[in-house]
């Protein structure tokens, strides 16, 4: 992965437990930043700043309903790591073709 790969900042992003949390709780809907904090024990600036985070790699898109700032997740930015992860899929194929072999030998 080269630093212009557009994986790499979903990766950075993916990175850290918290922000991985907060995605997976995007996944089940969009949120206000009060709904992600109370759901985590740290401050709401601390949540904002991984939420900002999650804005640089393109996961977390900010919709502005009225003082609210409601965080959506952007599904589609996740593909370009899964892409990423994919290529090493024949890694797994070529092993388990050999598992095969062993166990039919026996």
């Amino acid at each position: 992965m080269t630093p212009s790969d557009p994986a790499q900042p979903v990766f950075r992003a993916l990175a850290d437990p918290t922000r991985r949390a907060i995605v997976t709780m995007l996944a089940d809907g969009a949120r206000p930043i009060s709904d992600i904090a109370g759901a985590f024990e740290m401050t709401r600036p601390a949540v904002a700043k991984h939420l900002a985070i999650l804005r640089e790699g393109g996961l977390v898109l900010v919709e502005v309903q009225g003082r609210k700032r409601i965080n959506k997740l952007n599904a589609n930015r996740l593909k370009d790591a899964a892409d990423w992860l994919n290529h090493f899929d024949r890694f797994w194929d070529e092993r388990l073709a050999k598992l095969k072999q062993i166990v039919e030998k026996k």
